[in-house]
C-alpha cells in the first residue's frame, strides 16, 4: 500500500501507528496537515466577475448638482428677460454679463483644480464653491439695477468655478477607468434633471404669482441650501496615495512648467477642441431671447430651457456609456453635428417649431460632448494632476466663452439674431473640421 516509488500525496504520508488486535480492524493514524487531493468531479464552479457599479459618491455628487441646478436655473431661465424687460439692458449688455460670468466660472476652475491637486483634498473646495453659489441667490431678488445682477452673477460663477474641477477630479478618483464615461454621464444626467426642473418650477411660480420675478428668485434660495447640506454630510473623501513619480518631497506645484510638461499631447488637443466648441456655443441666454422673438409669453419662456435640458438629461447617460465602447474622437465628431443643425434652425426662424427643433439639437450636442470631454481628460491626464487638467481645460474654454458671448451680443444688436446663430454655425463647422483632420 505504501509503495516508495509512488509519489502521490497519499503515498507520501508517513503512518504514525499501525496496530492490529484480534478481530479489530486495521487502523491508520496519520500525521499530515497538507491539502487533500481534489477529485476530478470536485472542481470549483466558474463564477463570472460581477459587473462594475457606479460608486455611491458619484450618485451623491449628481444629486448635489441637481439641487444646485434647480436653484440656479429657476433664476437663469428668467434672468435674460428680467434684465431686458425690467432693468432695461440691451442684448450686448446681456452678452457682456453672461460672457464675463461664464468665463469667470471656467477660469476659476484653474485655481481650484490646482489647489485640490496640491493639497490633495477635493471635498471642501467643492463645499466652498457650492456654498458661495447658494449665498448669492438672494442678491438677484434684491437687485434694483443691472450692477447688482452683474455682481451676483460674477460671485455665483466664481463659486461654480471653485467647485467644478475638484468635483470632477473626485469622480475620477473614485470611479474605475472602465466605467468613467458612464459615471460622468450619470452625474451630467442628474445635473441636467435639475436644469430642466428649475425652469419648470419657475414657470409654475410665474403663472401662480402673475410674473413676479423677485418672488421666484427668493424661492430659489431653498434648493441651493439643500445642495450644500447634502454635500457636507453625504460625501466622505477617499484617501489618495501619491504616485511614484510625484512623491510629496519631489512633487512640483501643479501649475509649474514641470508639472504641465507631464501632460501628454492628447490632453492639449482636447483643450484646443474644447475651446473651439465653446466659441461655437455662446451663452444660453440668447436661446431664451430667441424664443421670446417667436411670441412666447414671459411665464412660458423657461420652457425653452426645459426642452433643451430634458433632451440633455435623457441622452447624457446612454451617450456617456456609449463613450466607454466607441472611439472618443468619433463620438465627439458626431456630437458636433447637432450643434451645426441647431444653429442653422435657430438662424432660419424664431417661430416656435423651428426654435423647438433647434433646442432639441442643442441638447443632443451637450449630451454627446460634455461628459465625453470630462472622461477624455480623466483618461489621459496623470492621476495626481487631474484637478489641474480640468482647470487648464476650463481656462481655455473660459477665455473663448467671454469672446463668444460678446460677439453674440454685438451681432444680435447690430446685425440681427440670425447673424448670431450663423456665426455659431461657422465656428461649429471649424470644430468638426479639426476633429476630422485629427482622425486622419
Amino acid at each position: 500500500m505504501f509503495d516508495s516509488t509512488n509519489k502521490s500525496p497519499i503515498s507520501s504520508v508517513v503512518p504514525h501507528a499501525l496496530q492490529r488486535s484480534g478481530n479489530c480492524r486495521r487502523r491508520l493514524v496519520f500525521c499530515y496537515s497538507g491539502p487533500l487531493p481534489k477529485k476530478p468531479h470536485m472542481q470549483e464552479p466558474y463564477t463570472p466577475a460581477a459587473p462594475l457599479r457606479i460608486p455611491p459618491t458619484v450618485w451623491v455628487l449628481g444629486l448635489v448638482s441637481m439641487l444646485m441646478d434647480i436653484s440656479s436655473e429657476m433664476i437663469h431661465s428668467l434672468l435674460p428677460i428680467f434684465m431686458v424687460t425690467v432693468l432695461g439692458a440691451s442684448a450686448t449688455m446681456v452678452g457682456v454679463i453672461e460672457g464675463v460670468a461664464e468665463a469667470t466660472a471656467l477660469i476659476a476652475k484653474v485655481f481650484s483644480g490646482v489647489l485640490s491637486d496640491h493639497v490633495g483634498k477635493r471635498k471642501w473646495l467643492a463645499v466652498t464653491g457650492y456654498a458661495m453659489g447658494a449665498a448669492t441667490k438672494p442678491l438677484f431678488a434684491l437687485a434694483p439695477a443691472i450692477g447688482w445682477i452683474f455682481t451676483a452673477r460674477f460671485l455665483d460663477r466664481i463659486g461654480k468655478g471653485i467647485r467644478g474641477a475638484p468635483r470632477d477630479a473626485l469622480i475620477a478618483d473614485v470611479t474605475p477607468a472602465a466605467i468613467r464615461g458612464a459615471a460622468f454621464g450619470l452625474r451630467q444626467s442628474l445635473d441636467t434633471v435639475g436644469a430642466f426642473t428649475g425652469p419648470l418650477v419657475a414657470m409654475g411660480l410665474m403663472l401662480l404669482w402673475s410674473n413676479d420675478f423677485r418672488a421666484v428668485f427668493w424661492v430659489a434660495v431653498i434648493p441651493g441650501a439643500l445642495a450644500v447640506a447634502l454635500l457636507v454630510f453625504g460625501i466622505r473623501e477617499p484617501a489618495r496615495a501619491a504616485p511614484a513619480e510625484a512623491r510629496p518631497l519631489a512633487r512640483p506645484f501643479p501649475l509649474s512648467r514641470a508639472a504641465l510638461a507631464r501632460m501628454p499631447r492628447a490632453y492639449w488637443w482636447i483643450v484646443a477642441v474644447g475651446a473651439l466648441l465653446t466659441l461655437a456655443r455662446f451663452s444660453e441666454a440668447f436661446l431664451v431671447l430667441r424664443a421670446q422673438q417667436g411670441g412666447i409669453g414671459l411665464a412660458y419662456l423657461p420652457l425653452a430651457l426645459v426642452l433643451m435640458n430634458a433632451v440633455y438629461a435623457l441622452a447624457a447617460y446612454p451617450l456617456g456609456a456609449l463613450a466607454d465602447r466607441l472611439p472618443h474622437a468619433t463620438l465627439l465628431a458626431l456630437g458636433v453635428v447637432p450643434l451645426i443643425a441647431a444653429d442653422a434652425l435657430l438662424a432660419h426662424s424664431a417661430q416656435p417649431l423651428w426654435v423647438a427643433a433647434g433646442l432639441v439639437c442643442w441638447g443632443l450636442h451637450l449630451a454627446a460632448t460634455q461628459g465625453l470631454l470630462a472622461a477624455m481628460i480623466a483618461d489621459c491626464a496623470p492621476a495626481d494632476l487631474r484637478g489641474t487638467a480640468y482647470g487648464v481645460f476650463n481656462l481655455g474654454s473660459g477665455l473663448t466663452m467671454l469672446a463668444a458671448s460678446l460677439i453674440a451680443g454685438l451681432l444680435w444688436d447690430f446685425a440681427g439674431a440670425a447673424a448670431t446663430f450663423q456665426a455659431g454655425m461657422c465656428f461649429a463647422m471649424l470644430s468638426l473640421l479639426l476633429l476630422l483632420v485629427r482622425r486622419r
